[in-house]
């Protein structure tokens, strides 16, 4: 096998393959990422038996083949090197020679036979289905900072994932706050159980999709298989029963708050600087405005007032100010809307006007 590549282009994908890889045991075949050339064409793939990755770039091929390199010193290579095209050659059964053309440098790099690499899963090309790429990392970005890092109730350590009434939705939940979000497709998709899909693969879509044109979708009984652009990743689901999420949802709460998302996210940022292992804010609301307020005993203080609309009793509610800070990351309307009923039940933050996701925090207790 040899092959001339763009040393960024090249660099670019493998750097992806290292995210997937997840042994740096340079014995393994599972920590070596595959390289196969053939028609001017080079098909990268790795894996780590539950996330499998493939991309397709352009290159120069003058001897076609196939082979797999320990991915992280391949990578280290590649960005030692100079931007600038850069020549790849297989010698015999276990060298991988590395030569830059405009520099005499020259790294060789032990390398295992592609035929001991784990094949890749593939789903049938009529089990797709299309689905907006922008809509898709819409989806993401609002719930993926939700799921739950307890690996004890490891059926809440995904976003779950589920044909309701012909919409997709989805949502994630560590038990205290749930973030919810649905979308009408252009297209009907077909009907499927709930799954439970593992953050990693979609942080890896949400960082490799262009946002622009469709993503294709297949689902099945334990995995998951998405295609854009050149891209074919695969995942293996969380097995598990999900919790029943729209027990969680109200069905109505009696008092609403309107607040500008900036300056409460302002607000918050100041406050939380008091505030340490109980990560506990006050909210207190009046037709006046809104208070927020930290203290620690051990260190002091904190109490800024904002403007807001809001036409109720006067109540505190305290909260946990990450759970509030995550949702207003994502939300991209200027101005939000803060509902509940009382401080011991559950608030929900929507944008304003009310679109098709929203976020539900529980309270946490009054001192």
């Amino acid at each position: 096998m040899k092959f001339t590549c763009e040393r960024d282009v090249i660099m670019k994908e493998i750097a992806v393959a290292s995210e997937i890889i997840s042994s740096r045991n340079a014995l393994s075949i599972l920590s070596n990422v595959m390289v196969v050339a053939e028609e001017n064409e080079l098909t990268i793939r790795a894996t780590d038996l539950k996330v499998s990755f493939e991309t397709r770039i352009p290159i120069d091929v003058a001897d076609p083949g196939s082979t797999t390199i320990f991915c992280d010193k391949f990578l280290g290579i590649l960005r030692s090197l100079p931007a600038g095209e850069v020549e790849f050659e297989q010698e015999g059964n276990e060298r991988f020679i590395i030569r830059p053309l405009f520099k005499k440098i020259d790294f060789q790099l032990r390398s295992i036979s592609s035929d001991k690499f784990p094949e890749v899963q593939l789903a049938p090309p009529e089990s797709y289905f299309d689905f907006s790429q922008s809509d898709l990392i819409e989806m993401i970005t609002q719930t993926i900072f939700a799921v739950s890092d307890d690996e004890t109730r490891y059926f809440m350590n995904g976003v779950y994932l589920e044909n309701l009434d012909g919409d997709l939705v989805m949502v994630a939940t560590d038990g205290r706050r749930l973030s919810f979000i649905s979308n009408k497709p252009a297209q009907p998709i077909p009907e499927f159980s709930g799954i439970i899909v593992p953050p990693k693969v979609l942080n890896l879509i949400r960082r490799l999709a262009s946002g622009e044109g469709i993503v294709q979708l297949a689902i099945a009984e334990k995995n998951l298989f998405i295609q854009f652009d050149n891209q074919r990743i695969s995942s293996a689901l969380i097995e598990g029963q999900f919790p029943n999420y729209r027990r969680v949802i109200p069905e109505s709460q009696e008092h609403r708050v309107l607040v500008r998302r900036d300056e409460l996210q302002e607000a918050l940022k100041r406050v939380s600087l008091l505030v340490e292992k109980s990560r506990r804010i006050y909210l207190t609301l009046t037709g006046e405005g809104m208070v927020l307020k930290s203290e620690e005993s051990d260190i002091g203080q904190a109490t800024e007032e904002i403007s807001c609309e809001y036409e109720g009793p006067e109540i505190t509610l305290a909260m946990n100010y990450g759970y509030l800070v995550d949702p207003l990351r994502v939300i991209p309307a200027d101005t939000i809307t803060i509902n509940f009923t009382e401080s011991t039940k559950a608030i929900t933050i929507n944008p304003e006007p009310e679109t098709s996701y929203f976020h539900i925090v529980m309270p946490m207790q009054l001192d």
